[in-house]
């Protein structure tokens, strides 16, 4: 049973305003924030070393607590500072000459392509943008016909920054796998709304953040890398954890995805993030998903009461994410009007998804993400709101 009461009162930060800002960086509950504020207490009481000495058993269950989460193995996760660091770390590790082909959808978000533009500039690489479907998804029959002996890597933004498009990523793995093509899959805006199932997917690596709909702290995330496709990747960077010292002219990977760390590690924030992935796991992720559905259908429902209002979201069953505009105002000034009323929504610009962005001529928008600790009476309160800026108010 969805306790919406025992949730609420794990996130006392949501009381006294209404915070629909998930999609950016969520609020901690409770015991997310304990756990930090303990193992930093630890710290100053032992010092770093000593709390890890004291707390390591612990924060190696978090390996367990992400593997269960997405339906892997412990051995194939590695913790990152975000998940553009966990992208980054699993596409420049990857093995690319001139020539070869990376494809990827419309709905790539800002920082990975910037990363493949500068391959492309330093190795030769070409960039294939698979066009979308009628429905804004990426086009699955356009991707199959792309396909080719020069196609050395699929990389695709499950669910982007600036709507509620959910892409079909595990059909793209479907296609991936049959064709022996790596396939690198961006969770960054998934994991913590959605059921996320790394079999299912067929992905080869898989990236995803603490702070947003995981609720865990920023300066978190992780990378999974599928056993049977880790001997392809040559870490870009490595350090003596990563790859042990063991001779004067020799150095050995350490076995398993840790080989993607180094020795170096905020575990104060570590700590914070185990205890996220187990408090999603403890809810539930089929039921968080089905309140998110339902809150963002809500307000979506609403803004299309609203005249002033134009919903700019894509896709077939859209996530919660929620984008739009409002006629007479930039996204910055409603995004600022709103923060007077006691309200947090946020913008989303171009850039993070210039490709979408360009072709349907956006401008930026403001997004709202709904989370499974928000209420109905929260939504019908943004909605007022923004009938109210129409209406002369605020």
């Amino acid at each position: 049973m969805f306790d919406i009461e025992r949730i609420r009162a794990d996130t006392p930060a949501a009381e006294g305003k209404v915070f629909l800002a998930s999609a950016g960086a969520s609020l901690m509950p409770a015991p997310v924030v304990r756990a930090m504020r303990d193992y930093l207490d630890l710290e100053v009481e032992l010092g770093g070393y000593g709390a890890y000495d004291r707390e390591q058993m612990r924060l190696a269950q978090a390996y367990a607590s992400a593997a269960r989460l997405i339906g892997s193995l412990p051995q194939e996760i590695a913790f990152m500072e975000s998940a553009t660091a966990a992208w980054q770390m699993a596409f420049y590790s990857m093995s690319f000459e001139e020539g070869d082909v990376v494809l990827t959808s419309e709905a790539e978000y800002g920082a990975n392509f910037v990363a493949l533009l500068q391959l492309r500039q330093r190795r030769g690489i070409e960039i294939r943008v698979v066009p979308s479907d009628a429905a804004g998804e990426i086009d699955l029959d356009a991707l199959h016909g792309m396909i080719s002996a020069r196609v050395k890597l699929i990389c695709l933004t499950w669910i982007p920054t600036n709507g509620g498009l959910v892409n079909p990523a595990a059909e793209v793995g479907k296609i991936a796998r049959a064709h022996g093509i790596a396939y690198l899959l961006d969770a960054c805006q998934a994991l913590g709304q959605m059921p996320v199932d790394v079999q299912a997917l067929q992905c080869d690596m898989l990236t995803a953040t603490g702070r947003k709909f995981l609720r865990g702290p920023r300066g978190t995330g992780f990378l999974y890398v599928r056993s049977g496709f880790m001997s392809q990747l040559e870490p870009h960077t490595i350090d003596h954890f990563s790859a042990p010292w063991l001779e004067r002219n020799r150095y050995g990977l350490r076995d398993g995805a840790r080989r993607y760390e180094t020795w170096e590690s905020n575990y104060v924030a570590r700590a914070g993030l185990g205890v996220a992935l187990d408090y999603a796991a403890e809810i539930g992720m089929v039921a968080i998903q089905e309140r998110c559905v339902a809150l963002a259908a809500r307000l979506r429902s609403g803004l299309k009461a609203l005249p002033a209002a134009t919903g700019c979201d894509l896709g077939r069953n859209p996530s919660a994410i929620v984008s739009f505009t409002l006629e007479g105002k930039s996204a910055e000034q409603v995004v600022e009007l709103a923060a007077n009323e006691g309200i947090t929504i946020g913008v989303t610009l171009p850039s993070g998804t210039r490709l979408d962005a360009e072709r349907r001529g956006l401008p930026p928008l403001v997004r709202a993400s709904p989370h499974y600790f928000n209420t109905e009476h929260e939504i019908d309160i943004l909605l007022d709101f923004l009938q109210s800026i129409k209406a002369g108010g605020p």
